[in-house]
């Protein structure tokens, strides 16, 4: 499609060549995939090269270079582990090659929940099934990730897992305090029961930080196989069972509700109840599970303070001007939650 971008293949080809890459010498085909403010993806050939390039595109700001470099590091260190990934190739932080720091990765013969349009494809559609297949293994990945040896695997420094939880609050609520515009209710209520209270325990490992249907490709047919975890822009060492809470936060309390269906990306009619993927989560990664409450209002009130951001900033954005009441009910269903879980 006109007016798309395109990567300077005159510079690329080179920096391949020089990199030991497959194709020496050859045409590179190139396709855009997908891109925002943050990140641009290109589909890749070139010989027995098959790959995704992701790059910041020329208007993001530069601390998107030291976040692809982070992201880098992860999907490097995930190779050989039995968390679905996409597979390192090469990365370049020379930015007289494409104007930013870029790597390559593994292109995953899959699809993204992003691209269903609030309907599942094949067999999903229809078999309900192999529909609750999908919830799953979702949160089996997060389970997988969170057991990764991250020291083994290089990545002690890619986090600040002491005093992980003390941090939480004071960093949330002066972010919030650098860009506030409006009252949250609410928002109080949740800050001190978490300032309050901890974990039962804290084992730290792996999280993504954005985990959710949009972050995660599946292959293609059943049984529901999930065949990558993607977007790393918020991966940290950390506790892994906030990923958990981000997935639970909104999840229907009755997946049987046939209203469900077309409800957002995600149609989560007929999916396992919240209590079958905690379960699932529990049994494969071996961690308990009787704290969930703090994880889902931490997971609320923070997802409410970062959307917050988006809505300050909205103009005339529709998207994110839409984030302003979610941002409302986050907050107000953080402080209930807190209000009535018997969690000590």
């Amino acid at each position: 499609m006109s007016g798309e971008p395109t990567l300077d293949v005159s510079r690329l080809g080179p920096w391949m060549d020089e990199s030991g890459l497959p194709g020496k010498g050859g045409p590179i085909e190139q396709h855009f995939v997908a891109g925002g403010s943050q990140n641009e993806i290109y589909e890749i050939r070139r010989g027995e090269l098959h790959g995704a390039l992701r790059i910041p595109p020329p208007t993001a700001p530069e601390t998107r270079d030291d976040g692809i470099l982070r992201e880098w590091r992860i999907i490097e260190a995930l190779g050989g582990t039995d968390v679905p990934h996409t597979p390192a190739i090469a990365m370049c932080d020379d930015k007289s090659i494409l104007g930013r720091t870029f790597y390559i990765m593994g292109f995953v013969d899959g699809w993204s929940p992003m691209s269903s349009h609030g309907r599942w494809p094949a067999p999903f559609d229809d078999d309900l099934e192999a529909r609750k297949g999908l919830a799953y293994q979702l949160v089996e990945g997060i389970a997988l990730l969170g057991n990764v040896d991250w020291r083994d695997r290089g990545l002690g420094d890619l986090g600040r897992p002491d005093g992980f939880h003390e941090r939480q609050v004071d960093r949330w609520t002066n972010f919030l305090t650098r860009i506030k515009g409006r009252d949250l209710p609410g928002f109080e209520v949740a800050a001190d029961w978490l300032r309050s209270r901890r974990p039962i325990d804290f084992i730290p490992g792996l999280m993504h930080g954005d985990y959710q249907f949009a972050n995660v490709m599946f292959a293609h047919g059943a049984p529901a196989r999930l065949s990558a975890i993607v977007d790393w822009e918020m991966g940290t060492v950390g506790d892994p069972k906030l990923d958990l809470g981000w997935v639970v936060q909104g999840w229907p309390e009755d997946t049987n509700d046939r209203s469900l269906s077309g409800f957002s990306y995600a149609d989560m009619y007929a999916m396992p109840s919240k209590d079958d993927i905690v379960r699932h989560y529990a049994e494969v990664s071996g961690r308990q599970v009787d704290d969930l409450d703090y994880y889902v209002i931490l997971a609320k009130w923070k997802l409410a303070v970062v959307l917050e951001q988006g809505y300050q900033r909205a103009g005339d954005d529709e998207k994110l001007q839409a984030f302003g009441p979610i941002v409302l009910r986050l907050m107000e269903e953080a402080a209930d939650l807190a209000d009535s879980t018997d969690y000590k």
